[in-house]
């Protein structure tokens, strides 16, 4: 019993002891596997990098595992390391493809394109690292210092400011400096341009930088990138904006798939920039007159578009890089100012200056075919009533109204004019005699039946159209004008709200009166200064007499070839005939008041010149502002005027007015 027990013992101390060696063993061999497993780790931190693997295990179980693990872990971070180095090379090209000059700004440049290099006749590992401000006029050093600290620390500061760079030799170039903040790296970043002031150099070589995407990002122009099938690989914001799209719905497509170009004249589909790119291979540029039209119905847009191979070096093309300048802006700025500049900005209507280019364009149409035209010149009748009575603001209205009133009246095709104060024209084209006179009843018709109301006030307002037929023996077009001009008199004088047809007949009565001979030479003096001024002194009767005027001017027309000046009775009927009274008294006013100002013309003190003043010009709502213009421009005193007017002037504006004399 007692050996049993002592074998038993004996036995379970044996089976202890192997259990324990087996132990000692098998940690011994797990210790060697996980040093040796570190060890590979520890090499592929040192030296291998993503690109190294892990020996397989010879131990079973979870170390093998692990190591499994591990090398799927390194290549995923390879295929992500390649793909990242492949977005980061595409994007080191396009920034190359840009006119601007980049820089990525923290407290020291982190990266600048080529063409920012240029600027400064440097190399990249002499730029990268130091801050703007080295690079910088010394008058601009604390400026640049001042405003990159305040963009990066988030405080108010100027987004786009003037500074000069500063080269190694001490050369200045100025440019305008705009900034961004863009995240770079997780930390915020400024991305600045630089547009040049001055012309510069174009550089030569171009550098390759790494760059990011912000950097496309952040810059206004619309920039999109096509493999060399011609698919879309990247669009920035910019570019999506302009389309209308996200990135995610215009990847893989083609340009023609998102948009198309056509001319904005006549709607006419333009080819496809891209699809002449590839097959030509060279840089494309669109017409300037090329509308956008993105394939979703977004709005259209003007643009500039230019397509740009994408070449590595010693390789061919690996893609396009296409840049769409939005000129709309502009495009819209030029339409607009091409539209003031021939329309009056009161009425709508096309004004002199268009109204002439149009009727020179009748004209020769006329005296080189067989088309027949036809011209009417309007005059209302009571509006200076309306202006006098109740205000610009009243006359301006009712000017708006009789435009419309007369616009809706002719045809589509017929050209509607404001070329006076309130003094239209029309013109007829491709239109005979007798139904430009039905026009013009039922025009004179129109504005006979218009009741022009303001406030508690009703006004009537006719009008007065003179009408002549432009043809084959027509001549110029001043001829014409002055044509329609005196028949639009002659209607006048007959009482008014009529059209009156111009004849040869008055045309040659007219010239055997002398009254056209007159007008030409008025016309002539009016616009290159032909008016001579004599002065007439005044004597008191009696003796002590020291007030009133001591002068009265009187205005003569300049002879030609040695001829006397003509007096005023000559041409003074033609002038108040044609209406160019007003501007014949312009000119002695202004040229007395100048007189008086630079001290050519002397009066005895408390005296002053007398100026006669026509009934036209006194009837002219916009004579006394001139008046007011003429004393301040030339510095004159009022007291030394006397304007002079007879009593049947005064009786003819009172009667205007709608005042009965007494």
């Amino acid at each position: 019993m007692v050996f049993s027990s002592l074998a038993l013992w004996l036995f379970t101390a044996a089976i202890l002891a192997v259990g324990i060696v087996v132990l000692f063993v098998w940690q011994r061999r797990q210790a060697r596997a996980v040093n040796d497993f570190s060890s590979q780790i520890q090499f592929l931190i040192d030296e291998g990098g993503a690109a190294g693997r892990l020996a397989p295990s010879a131990e079973p179980g979870a170390l093998r595992k692990l190591g499994a693990a591990v090398n799927k872990l390194l290549e995923d971070l390879e295929q992500r390391g390649a793909q990242l180095q492949d977005r980061e090379q595409l994007f080191q090209r396009l920034v190359e493809t840009v006119h601007d000059a980049v820089l990525v700004h923290r407290n020291v440049i982190l990266f600048a394109n080529a063409r920012f290099l240029s600027l400064l006749g440097m190399q990249s590992p002499d730029v990268v690292g130091r801050p703007l401000s080295d690079f910088v006029a010394p008058e601009y050093v604390e400026l640049v210092q001042n405003n990159l600290r305040r963009r990066l620390a988030g405080e108010s500061a100027a987004e786009r400011y003037e500074i000069e760079l500063m080269d190694p030799q001490g050369q200045v170039t100025r440019v305008e400096l705009s900034s961004a903040v863009i995240d770079s790296s997780g930390e915020p970043a400024l991305l600045l341009t630089a547009l040049e002031m001055l012309p510069g150099a174009i550089p030569t070589e171009v550098s390759q930088k790494p760059r990011a995407m912000a950097t496309l990002d952040a810059m206004g122009e619309s920039v999109m990138t096509v493999d060399a099938e011609g698919r879309i690989d990247y669009i920035n914001h910019s570019a999506e904006l302009l389309l209308g799209q996200q990135v995610n719905q215009v990847l893989g497509k083609t340009f023609a798939d998102v948009a198309s170009l056509v001319d904005e004249n006549d709607r006419r589909q333009l080819d496809d920039p891209v699809q002449k790119a590839l097959g030509g291979g060279g840089r494309v540029a669109a017409a300037r007159r090329a509308v956008l039209v993105p394939a979703n119905g977004s709005s259209e847009r003007f643009i500039e578009i230019s397509v740009t191979p994408l070449q590595s070096e010693g390789k061919d093309s690996s893609g396009w890089v296409v840049v769409l300048h939005d000129t709309s802006e502009l495009r819209g700025l030029t339409r607009q100012m091409t539209y003031q500049a021939s329309h009056d900005a009161l009425t709508g209507l096309v004004n002199r200056r268009e109204f002439e280019r149009r009727l020179q364009e009748a004209l020769d149409s006329a005296q080189t075919g067989d088309a027949g035209h036809a011209l009417c010149y309007l005059d209302l009748d009571h509006f200076k009533v309306v202006n006098d009575t109740c205000g610009h603001t009243a006359g301006d209205n009712m000017l708006r109204e009789i435009a419309s009133l007369i616009k809706d009246t002719v045809r589509d095709s017929d050209t509607v004019g404001r070329i006076g104060g309130d003094e239209f024209a029309l013109l007829l084209v491709g239109c005979p005699l007798e139904k430009a006179r039905q026009i013009a009843d039922n025009v004179v018709r129109s504005v006979n039946d218009f009741r022009f109301v303001w406030k508690d006030k009703i006004f009537n307002v006719g009008v007065s159209i003179g009408l002549v037929e432009i043809g084959r023996d027509s001549g110029t077009i001043e001829d014409i004008m002055n044509s329609a001009d005196s028949a639009c008199y002659v209607a006048k004088k007959q009482g008014g709200l009529h059209v009156h047809v111009y004849s040869a007949r008055e045309e040659a009565n007219a010239r055997h009166s002398g009254e056209i001979h007159w007008l030409l030479k008025l016309q002539g003096a009016l616009r290159d200064n032909k008016f001579e001024l004599y002065f007439q002194p005044i004597v008191h009767a009696r003796a002590g007499g020291l007030s009133g005027p001591a002068l009265e001017v009187f205005v003569r027309l300049a002879g030609e070839h040695g001829q006397p000046a003509a007096p005023p009775a000559e041409f003074i009927r033609a002038a108040e005939r044609y209406r160019l009274m007003p501007h014949v008294d312009r000119w002695v006013v202004q040229a007395v008041l100048s007189a008086l100002g630079r001290g050519g013309l002397k009066l005895p003190p408390g005296r002053s010149v007398a100026i006669n003043i026509a009934g036209q010009t006194l009837g002219d709502a916009e004579f006394l502002e001139f008046v007011v213009e003429c004393f301040d421009h030339t510095g004159a005193n009022p007291s030394d005027i006397c304007f002079e007017v007879t009593e049947a002037s005064v009786v003819a504006n009172q009667i205007s007015l709608g005042f009965a004399p007494v």
